[in-house]
């Protein structure tokens, strides 16, 4: 999507707005004039090849990466240029899955769901905060594990448990790092059911970095496909599938074009133990 630079940004044009976005590292390109909006209670699901740049994309809507040029807004307000102590009451609005979960291992489940809370909030009424852990946990289907500690928890619970965490302050907008990495297809479906869930209960605007399709067809509103520091798609589920463009196609599929198919039975590696005779001719004199 491509924005009027002489147009200012406002809450109605969507809960994050990122506008002609460039990051590079060095002379490394990574995002090359990125534009994208995140809609208001949507879900909108980040797609591409590894080393695209889709989990940096999503770093620069909480500002945990600066732009290199560009702009990034938050509900109307543009966020990129604001200090680190400005940006807290921003960023209390996003909840954030990483993609290992990310659990303190020393801190129970009950102390992991209220470190943001302690970190932000005076707590003055600990029943209040002992019937919020008992909801959230309720919420992803964790209630009754408050004592338990990650390391007596499968990968899916401590995913579980990270969301619980995640939206412990009621966020406004959660994002989802990679969120079914790692997960067989059953505890990978349970999370993609919590997402929806969350959608619904909770009217919150999602955004989803995967690999997993069948996910991204699941959950998404939108998809948006990067591809090299582009946007090469950007569409609804179906649009996605039925994009004319061979990339687009190679990845959704999960296949190799023929070119790259032809490279990889054909080409020419030569391994270490693959020696010639003449390698191990003596120099000729100089």
């Amino acid at each position: 999507m491509e924005f009027n630079l002489q147009h200012e940004v406002n809450k109605n044009d969507g809960a994050i707005v990122i506008r002609n976005l460039v990051k590079k590292y060095d002379k490394h390109v990574v995002l090359d004039n990125i534009s994208l909006v995140a809609k208001e209670g949507e879900t909108t699901v980040i797609i591409g090849p590894s080393g695209c740049g889709k989990t940096v994309l999503m770093k620069h809507m909480i500002v945990l990466e600066r732009p290199t040029s560009g702009e990034v807004y938050f509900r109307g307000q543009r966020i990129d240029e604001l200090s680190e102590n400005e940006l807290v009451p921003v960023r209390t609005q996003y909840g954030f899955l990483f993609q290992g979960g990310a659990l303190f291992d020393s801190l129970s489940v009950y102390e992991n769901i209220i470190f943001a809370i302690r970190q932000h909030r005076k707590i003055t009424d600990w029943k209040e905060v002992d019937e919020l852990v008992k909801d959230r946990l309720a919420m992803v289907g964790m209630d009754g594990y408050q004592e338990h500690y990650p390391a007596n928890l499968s990968g899916g619970q401590q995913k579980r448990v990270a969301l619980a965490r995640a939206i412990a302050l009621e966020p406004y907008i959660i994002l989802y790092d990679e969120p079914t990495t790692g997960l067989d297809p059953i505890r990978s479906d349970v999370i993609n059911e919590l997402i929806l869930k969350l959608k619904r209960e909770l009217q919150v605007t999602s955004v989803v970095v995967t690999h997993d399709m069948k996910s991204a067809y699941k959950i998404a509103d939108r998809i948006v496909m990067l591809h090299e520091g582009h946007i090469l798609a950007d569409g609804d589920a179906e649009h996605i599938r039925n994009h004319p463009h061979p990339v687009v196609q190679s990845f959704i599929h999960g296949r190799l074009s023929e070119a790259e198919l032809e490279a990889l039975r054909h080409g020419g590696t030569k391994f270490k133990t693959q020696y010639n005779p003449e390698d191990f001719e003596p120099a000729e004199p100089v």
